[in-house]
Formats: structure tokens, sequence, C-alpha cells
């Protein structure tokens, strides 16, 4: 079954994912509607899922406890049942209050956002209702494409320090785009459920007008070529990956022309040979315990400090919870859930910014390439680096944000890989 719900805000709110003076004030314009898509989904006499894709930035602990509350007094479904997954546009509004000791939002903006979050939860419950009320026979297959404009954004000097960010070509990346299609047993699609993994910030900083970026775009491309079908975008492992070109005096056209190179391929994916994806569908959720780093030392604290954003942010509030004598975290909770749809497909989804590192990683954990690795799932807290970008350093180990502490160990993508695998054991 499907719905969809538009979730532009009535009234002018601030947006999320740039902070710079440009965007601390309300949106000034809508360049497009912001949408929010429920699937749901039942194999036989098995339970039913739901998954929500939204034009949405991030969603922080207290935000995702908050919704997930509503959407389970509001479908009656289990909290192992509901998939949240965010496409993590940076021309979206706020939402909650769990960011906003970091920007200077006056008291009437912020109830504004606060407004606008509460009728935001009953618009997802009332989505996700739909969705389950439109439950009819179909059939699924699988595909997998490859999109070019998809570039990482890690730049390192001749000695290979990390010196920020920026377009480069030799660093890895994950250009697959995974295409899962939903037919009714006549053959005619239904709905498509397409992912990939970058950042959607073509529309860079100084943009101030309420967007979904490119992945809205390549929502309507699909459903203008395919009338009648309902997509869903999957936001996948871009977190150390960014569109390529971004942020250019065309910005309006060039978000519009990936978007529209994004459902192409998606189309182009669904009219080739697919794969069958058969039931049963179980699923798993849980969170995970993962490890955090141990604070540096009073000295090396007070240098980081100092430093760029990606240091300084964690390391003054260690310094601050240390003045106060409060125990610093040695862990996080991070939600993980799991969907096995048979013996045929493995859908992972990780919360936090995902890095592409572990789209190979999880396929190898799992022994298998029938493996869709999604982040941005559930919660996005802050980054979620592999083992190999935490000893490289730089943004992506920022680490966690809003009103959590800590960077996260090496050790983390080991503790992470070894729950997936628990996990699918668990469903099989």
């Amino acid at each position: 079954g499907f719905a969809r719900v538009c979730i532009t805000p009535e009234r002018p709110v601030w947006l999320y994912g740039y902070a710079g003076k440009w965007r601390f004030r309300p949106y000034e314009g809508v360049f497009d509607d912001l949408f929010a898509t429920a699937m749901a989904i039942q194999s036989g006499d098995g339970e039913p899922a739901v998954l929500i894709t939204a034009d949405l930035c991030v969603l922080r602990k207290p935000e995702a406890e908050q919704l997930c509350k509503r959407l389970m007094e509001k479908t009656g479904l289990k909290r192992r049942q509901i998939l949240l997954n965010w496409s993590h546009t940076h021309s979206g509004p706020m939402i909650g209050t769990s960011d906003t000791n970091r920007y200077p939002i006056s008291e009437a903006d912020l109830a504004e956002t606060k407004a606008y979050t509460s009728w935001l939860w009953e618009k997802l419950a009332d989505v996700a209702a739909a969705a389950l009320a439109d439950l009819a026979p179909a059939r699924l297959r699988w595909g997998v494409g490859e999109i070019d404009f998809v570039m990482n954004r890690r730049r390192f000097d001749s000695d290979g320090k990390y010196k920020g960010m920026g377009p480069n070509p030799d660093g890895p990346v994950d250009r697959t785009v995974p295409v899962l299609c939903i037919e009714a047993p006549d053959g005619k699609v239904r709905g498509v459920v397409f992912g990939v993994s970058c950042h959607a910030v073509t529309l860079g900083s100084k943009w101030n007008k309420l967007s979904g970026d490119f992945p809205s775009y390549a929502r309507k491309y699909i459903e203008r070529e395919l009338p009648g079908v309902t997509s869903l975008f999957v936001q996948n492992c871009g977190a150390d990956a960014n569109p390529e070109p971004r942020s250019t005096a065309n910005q309006d056209e060039i978000v519009q022309k990936q978007g529209e190179q994004l459902g192409a391929e998606v189309c182009r994916v669904a009219a080739g040979p697919l794969e069958a994806i058969r039931g049963p569908l179980r699923t798993a959720y849980e969170t995970v315990s993962l490890p955090l780093q141990p604070a540096p030392s009073a000295r090396q604290l007070a240098e980081l400090a100092e430093g760029p954003f990606w240091q300084s942010h964690n390391a003054r509030r260690i310094c601050d919870a240390q003045t106060r004598g409060e125990p610093l975290p040695t862990h996080y909770a991070a939600p993980l859930a799991l969907w096995q749809f048979g013996n045929d497909l493995t859908l992972v989804a990780i919360s936090g910014e995902v890095v592409c590192d572990y789209v190979p990683l999880v396929r190898d954990a799992l022994g298998t390439e029938q493996v869709w690795v999604a982040g941005y799932s559930n919660e996005v807290f802050g980054y979620l680096p592999s083992a190999r970008i935490v000893g490289e350093g730089g943004y992506e180990t920022l680490g966690l944000v809003s009103a959590h502490i800590g960077w996260f160990a090496a050790e983390t993508e080991q503790v992470l890989l070894d729950a997936v695998r628990g996990m699918r054991r668990s469903v099989q």
C-alpha cells in the first residue's frame, strides 16, 4: 500500500542543514513542495511493516522517540515494524528543539518550529495509516543501477592529511542506485523505491528557499515517466559524498538536471530484467551500544577546542561537562533495523550520517550481494564514520551533535557489523 502527504510548512520556518548567517531567518520562498511518502507491506499472514520517507534533513533522538510513539498509537504497529528514512535535504525545515542551542533563533521563530513539528507528526501518522489501508496484492522485483554525479568530498594534502571538503575524484564513493519495483498481479508497476548515497546539497549554503533538492526532482521524473506510480527515495550511505557540481550560479537548473538524471536511471533499471523478491518479510529492530573514544588530555582538548568545527564542537562540550563534574559517556545507543525478504534481499537500515564504506562492509559481513544498505534511518545523531575514516580524521569524524557528546571510536565499525550479522540470523 502507498500514501503521500504534502509536508510544506503552512508558514515559513527556519531551514536546517547549513549553519550560517544566510540561514538565520525563516525561509524566503518555496522552490518545490516537500512530501512524506509511506509504503506499507505485508507478506502472507505475517505482520505488516511501514517505510516512511520524507523530504527532511535530520531526526535527533528526542524527536525520533516522539514521532515513533505517535506512529505506534495511530497504527497499532510495534517499533520494529516502522522504518523511517529522511532524504537529508539541506533545504528542508528545522524540526523539534534538539539543535536550537546551536542557532540564534528567536522565541517567536522557535514557536513556529514547535508548531510545525506537532503538525508534522500528525501528517506522518496519517500517511502511515493511509498506506496500511491501501494494502493490495503485489509482487516485488529488484535491480541496481549507477549514477555518476556522486563525488567523494574529502580532500587531502600531499602528505595525506585531511584539508577540508571539496570534490575528490580519487576518493571512494558508492554510486549504486538500488531499485525495488512493486507491481500489481497483472504486471502494472504501482510503486518504486530507489536510493543513492549522496548528500542532498546541490542547493548551497546561501540558498534559503524550501526544496527537496535533487531527490525531489528524481521522484517527479519517475512519476511523470511512469504515470500512476508512487516513488519513494531512500538516502543510503552518502555522508562523505556530495553531488558534483553543486552550489553554482545556476544551481536551480543543476538540481533539476541531477534529479532527472537519477530518475532516468531508475526508470532504465525498472524497465530491464529484474530479480524476483519473495517473502516472508521479517523485521528486526534494536539499539546497538557503539563505543566512543576516551576523552583526550586537558591540553589536547584545549587545542581541539580552538580547531575547526568538526574538532571543536565535542571538545568544548567535553570540557564543559568535565567542569561541571559530569561523567562522560562511553557508548551511544544507536538504532539499527533490518528487513529480510525471504532469502532474496536484506535491507539494512543504519542510523546516523553513514559513510560509503559501510556498503561493501555490510555486504561482506553478510556474505551476499543481495543487500541494500541505507543510512539516515530512524535517527540521525551525527556522523557515523568507518574505522578508516576515524584513522584519517576530518569532518566526517565529527561524531555526536545535539544534546549528546563524543567521537565514535574505530571499534564502532566492528561492533555495528557484528550486530548486523546477529540481526540477520535472528530473522532467518
